[in-house]
């Protein structure tokens, strides 16, 4: 890692103001993270340019090491006509870049031939490209066999119409079809009964409440360890738990041997974890194992999710909270999905777990030192601009601090194998 990447105050250098982004998760039929779609959120995010698309895709590989700035993940770009024939997509593998192209503007189809080159060569060159559904319709037939993914908003199209819709799409053509706006479990399990495998939405983080749901034994195995670290228990007694459980041992030295965390020398028994990293820190990763935790059908998006918000949440504290509030932000970013995880309100997952109280400020009432970071993180995810906007002034962050956690945050998810 670059030295102007060691720290989230580190700037991003470009040309033009800076360009902050969102991001959404794009799912695959085992409801697994495959993708994000990237968006500006800058002033200029209501029509972005190319000077503007060229500085979020910047921002994006700064803070990032290697060839691919998520790893295995796709990246979504959207683009404009004008932005395609820019030097900015020199800078990045297209192996695992998807443009999402715009339709013409209605007095514009005149164009479409006339656009037709460029794409060529775009696709020729290794990127993939995804439309919307007007790539079905006569005028746009020359585009149609460039298409890779096609994606139709289910906020905009009648639900009756959705099933006519996928069967055209599969008739005239090859390209995958992403279903964008799936914000119920309903909306969910329609496109997937018409054979969609893509999906775009929040559906997936949205909490199910079992009545009578009760925590499964390794969830509980995970909190009853986080109890008693958070005790200050001896090790004798948390090595117990553990032998109880040899997953749960296993998974949380694999974690800590895992290339996120850094280590400089292979941790090898519990022991040796309370010795190099001391029971606050060990807190810290009993929380990110209910992410993995064998949950019945929770989404591997969700554990995905999660691992990302305590990630960013604990690298945006990092230069304004001590670092014991820092281990906190992580955690808070962690559980501000454990009622989704255990299927239970909010109110009762915390009742099974000890936490610091800011911790708890943060979760039931959005209150508290952690507050403002749980909700910029969660704006990285919604595009709500006005959170972001305010969050980020009220803990006095820039654009670059921002992007960089953000990055940062998606890259470290990718390193634990979420």
């Amino acid at each position: 890692m670059s030295e102007n990447q060691s720290s989230p105050s580190a700037p991003i250098q470009g040309s033009g103001a800076p360009v902050t982004f969102a991001h959404q998760a794009i799912l695959d039929a085992k409801r697994a993270i495959v993708g994000y779609e990237l968006f500006d959120r800058s002033v200029l995010s209501s029509k972005h340019t190319a000077a503007s698309d060229a500085q979020l895709l910047f921002n994006v590989l700064s803070g990032a090491d290697g060839e691919s700035p998520i790893g295995k993940k796709d990246l979504f770009i959207n683009c404009t006509h004008d932005s395609l024939s820019g030097g900015h997509l020199d800078l990045v593998a297209p192996q695992r870049v998807v443009l999402e192209i715009p339709p013409l503007g209605v007095s514009d189809v005149d164009q479409i031939l006339t656009r037709l080159p460029n794409l060529q060569e775009i696709r020729r060159r290794g990127f993939r490209l995804a439309f919307d559904y007007s790539v079905l319709t006569q005028p746009y037939a020359p585009w149609l066999e460039l298409a890779s993914f096609i994606k139709f908003d289910l906020s905009v199209m009648r639900s009756q119409s959705v099933a006519s819709f996928v069967k055209l799409a599969d008739a005239k053509s090859s390209a995958q079809l992403i279903a964008e706006k799936v914000e119920t479990p309903a909306q969910y399990e329609m496109v997937a009964s018409l054979g969609v495998k893509l999906f775009q939405g929040f559906w997936f983080a949205r909490p199910v409440l079992v009545q009578g749901q009760s925590v499964r034994p390794a969830q509980a195995n995970i909190l009853q360890l986080i109890n008693l670290v958070r005790k200050q228990a001896s090790t004798a007694e948390i090595e117990e738990v553990l032998k109880r459980d040899p997953t749960l041992s296993f998974n949380l030295l694999r974690f800590i041997n895992s290339a996120g965390f850094g280590m400089r020398s292979e941790v090898t028994s519990f022991k040796h974890a309370v010795m190099l990293l001391g029971l606050n820190r060990l807190f810290k990763w009993a929380a990110l194992l209910l992410t993995t935790s064998n949950a019945g059908d929770m989404p591997p998006a969700v554990g995905t999710t999660a691992v990302a918000r305590g990630r960013l949440m604990e690298l945006l504290a990092t230069e304004l909270l001590p670092p014991e509030e820092c281990d906190n932000a992580f955690v808070v970013g962690v559980f501000s999905l454990l009622d989704t995880m255990l299927g239970q309100s909010m109110a009762t997952a915390l009742d099974t777990v000890s936490l610091p109280a800011s911790v708890t400020q943060a979760l039931l009432h959005r209150t508290g030192p952690l507050a403002p970071f749980l909700e910029l993180t969660i704006a990285c995810e919604t595009g709500d601009d006005e959170a972001f906007g305010r969050t980020a002034t009220q803990l006095g962050l820039n654009s670059n601090q921002v992007n960089w956690a953000h990055v940062q945050a998606l890259v470290w998810a990718e390193s634990m194998g979420m």
